[in-house]
């Protein structure tokens, strides 16, 4: 196991480019499975997930070839087993989104409950609602193993019980070879949602409504091959403002994709933190306010995460750290996940004054004085995992952070990145 040793104090100064979104990769090289010809894809992280991805494609009979600079070539001419490795898929969450591919090239697939963050229930119901529509039988034996299989996929007029990002992009890849017309309500919008559609379309499906909540299919008969690049990982973009900010620091994100940003504006700014948009890249300045803006009548205000286009739940935790060093009070409160916010213990064990009020909520007084944790804190999740990275930067001392193949998982040589602006960080075996 790896952790890291991280000095805080150092603002950081520099340009850093963004890395490309985590979460359209993780859906894009899947859906490569949809055609028998050759797809390049570029822009892609080097993230434990992805890696752990294109081992299951492998592991299927998949050709993934390794192009260099973040780009990839996958070949599924030949797919030679329908049930995926219960290692493999066990270790991300994404693995799930495996199924849509699989039941559209093959009609049938075996798979296991994903693993992935543990920050909460995240119900697989609406996949299957989804799936039985479409005309896919789904049976869930008790050793935790899926069996979906289908004699025919048949377009059909849905309403998803959720917005969720994943069952949207499952049904979107079993539905571009089904027979007639899929109509999603209710759908996904997020910026990599659209990239699958977009990404689809290029190969020949036909999707209309991409980067809306409602999605027209019309079943093709087959795909060809084709070349995309995916955008840039927003949630890497919000991580890196926020560790600018906390650190006092000004720093360049080059291909940030500011259009995805304006509700993360919206947010950031009611913790004090601003930034410009210069082109494709945004400048995050020195001189910050890091003042919390009161609610209307002098309240305390609130941040919650929603589905695109409101702010994105993955970055509470990043917002949390940002708060302990913004002067004010400010409640967040994560519907969504009930587990979010267990990493907090350790934010207040570094000098943070946050009240964890329940499972969902935490009220936040800044600024606090952080100082180290020498003796370590754990990684939980992801974010969770970047959050402490953040508090470490700006706190006094030497912080050890343990279970670091969390941080992994979604960010892309982050310690290179970090070390290339200015930050002590040192990664250690």
């Amino acid at each position: 196991m790896s952790k890291f040793l991280i000095t805080g104090g150092n603002p950081l100064h520099g340009p850093i480019t963004a890395s490309g979104n985590k979460n359209a990769a993780l859906k894009l090289l899947p859906a490569c499975l949809l055609t028998d010809q050759a797809v390049v894809l570029h822009n892609i992280p080097n993230i434990q997930d992805v890696q752990n991805t294109i081992l299951i494609l492998r592991d299927l009979g998949v050709e993934v070839t390794d192009l260099g600079s973040g780009s990839w070539r996958v070949h599924a001419q030949n797919v030679n087993k329908t049930e995926l490795d219960s290692l493999l898929a066990s270790r991300t969450r994404a693995s799930f989104v495996f199924a849509g591919p699989m039941l559209g090239r093959l009609k049938q697939v075996q798979l296991p409950v994903p693993g992935g963050d543990v920050i909460g229930g995240r119900p697989l119901d609406t996949h299957v609602q989804a799936f039985r529509c479409l005309g896919v039988q789904v049976e869930y034996e008790r050793r935790g193993l899926f069996d979906m299989r289908a004699t025919e996929l048949r377009g059909a007029d849905m309403l998803l019980a959720e917005a969720s990002v994943t069952a949207t992009e499952n049904t979107i890849m079993a539905a571009v070879l089904a027979k007639g017309v899929t109509v999603i309500n209710n759908a996904a919008s997020e910026p990599h949602v659209r990239d699958l559609c977009d990404f689809l379309n290029q190969l020949g499906a036909y999707i209309e409504g991409g980067g809306t909540n409602r999605l027209i299919i019309r079943g093709v008969e087959q795909l060809k091959g084709g070349e995309f690049t995916i955008g840039a990982d927003f949630m890497e973009v919000g991580s890196f403002i926020g560790a600018t900010a906390v650190t006092g620091g000004e720093v360049r994100i080059k291909n940030a994709d500011p259009k995805n940003l304006g509700m993360m504006r919206l947010v950031y700014e009611k913790l004090g933190v601003h930034w410009l948009d210069d082109g494709d890249d945004i400048v995050v300045p020195a001189s910050q306010p890091m003042r919390i803006e009161s609610a209307v009548g002098g309240r305390v205000p609130q941040i919650k995460p929603m589905p695109w286009p409101g702010f994105p739940p993955d970055l509470m935790s990043i917002a949390v750290v940002i708060a302990t060093q913004s002067i004010g009070s400010i409640l967040l409160h994560d519907w969504m996940y009930e587990s979010r916010f267990f990493f907090i213990d350790n934010l207040v064990f570094m000098g943070a004054r946050i009240v964890l009020c329940d499972p969902h909520r935490v009220l936040v007084q800044g600024p606090s004085r952080l100082y180290a944790s020498p003796h370590g804190v754990p990684s939980p999740d992801i974010r969770a995992g970047m959050s402490m990275v953040l508090a470490a930067l700006c706190a006094e001392g030497t912080s050890t952070i343990h279970n670091i193949q969390q941080i992994d998982r979604g960010y892309e040589n982050i310690e290179s990145k970090l070390q290339a602006l200015g930050a002590q960080i040192e990664r250690v075996d």
